[in-house]
């Protein structure tokens, strides 16, 4: 095999294309820090750099480790593949070797957690905490929280709201401010959308491998409450999204740039809809899948660029 062909097989083994939520999660972090970095100080580009690195590691390590356990236990034999749902497929196909990637995993993580605990060290203790609950569903996503109807919860936290705070601690805290100190008010609300969203991509991915995550032992969430009702908190969750947004940009929490983040509403409601009439008909769910993900991916870019905006 030519080094090219193996690199592409690796890209897509860690579903590259998916990575740029971790970049816009930290580029919302990054443009508040950008905002309220302390005077007197410079905004450090070095470490928003090995800030992208260890967000993107560990979201890297997430999807291996899921393509790993999805192998082992079969489910990537079973599901109904998509460009958006049903792992890459390139572990059950046998181009790569499960102890490769398990091993690719691992190196993944560890380097996370080594430049999470750099910046505990030297910037807030409260990055322990941040990164040892990334970590934690990290390791334990597919084999306990998707069994227990907890993975969208915990991935909407740790690959959403935990990034964009642990982000903006990151360029802005230091050792000795409180909690309190550490989040205003617009940064602390302007988290919860972006991890909305991260919960609201997984749900909606998980309809049409229904069949095949039952029979791989999982209990998440479509699992537990069926297509259709699991549509109408997929539908609930894109209106408190945007709900969140309207809300703290009419009681002037954040400025009136933030309504940019309201630009994909359209394709929001759409895939809602698709959701709700065709939850079941994976041909027919598939475009709704793609609109998804350009909705959570323009969410949180027009997130950042609201915030960046503000600073001119």
């Amino acid at each position: 095999m030519s080094k090219t062909n193996k690199i592409k097989l690796w890209l897509a083994e860690m579903r590259a294309p998916f990575l740029v939520l971790a970049v816009l999660l930290v580029a919302i972090g990054l443009a508040f820090g950008w905002k309220y970095h302390p005077e007197g100080t410079t905004f450090n580009p070095w470490h928003a750099l090995l800030l992208m690195v260890g967000v993107v590691s560990s979201h890297i390590s997430v999807n291996l480790f899921n393509e790993y356990s999805d192998n082992k236990t079969q489910i990537d034999h079973h599901t109904q593949r998509t460009p958006f749902s049903g792992g890459s497929g390139v572990l059950s196909s046998g181009k790569l070797s499960a102890k490769s990637v398990f091993r690719t995993a691992v190196v993944s993580l560890l380097l996370a957690l080594t430049i999470g605990m750099y910046f505990a060290l030297t910037v807030h203790w409260i990055i322990f905490l941040l990164a040892g609950m990334g970590s934690f569903s990290i390791l334990f996503y597919t084999n306990i929280l998707a069994r227990f109807q907890l993975g969208e919860l915990f991935s909407g936290l740790t690959l959403g709201t935990f990034v964009v705070l642990g982000s903006y601690v990151v360029m802005t805290g230091s050792p000795g401010m409180t909690i309190t100190e550490l989040f205003p008010q617009d940064v602390l609300l302007m988290s919860i959308p972006p991890g909305i969203l991260t919960a609201l991509l997984l749900l909606i991915n998980e309809f049409p491998d229904l069949e095949a995550d039952k029979l791989g032992g999982r209990k998440h969430l479509v699992i537990w409450l069926g297509r259709k009702k699991a549509a109408y908190v997929y539908t609930l969750g894109m209106v408190a999204t945007f709900g969140v947004i309207i809300g703290a940009a009419l009681f002037n929490v954040v400025s009136p740039w933030f309504m940019l983040a309201l630009l994909p509403m359209p394709l929001a409601y759409r895939a809602s809809m698709a959701a709700i009439h065709h939850g079941h008909d994976t041909p027919k769910l598939v475009p709704a899948l793609g609109m998804n993900v350009l909705t959570v991916l323009g969410t949180d870019l027009f997130i950042a660029v609201a915030v960046l905006m503000e600073t001119l």
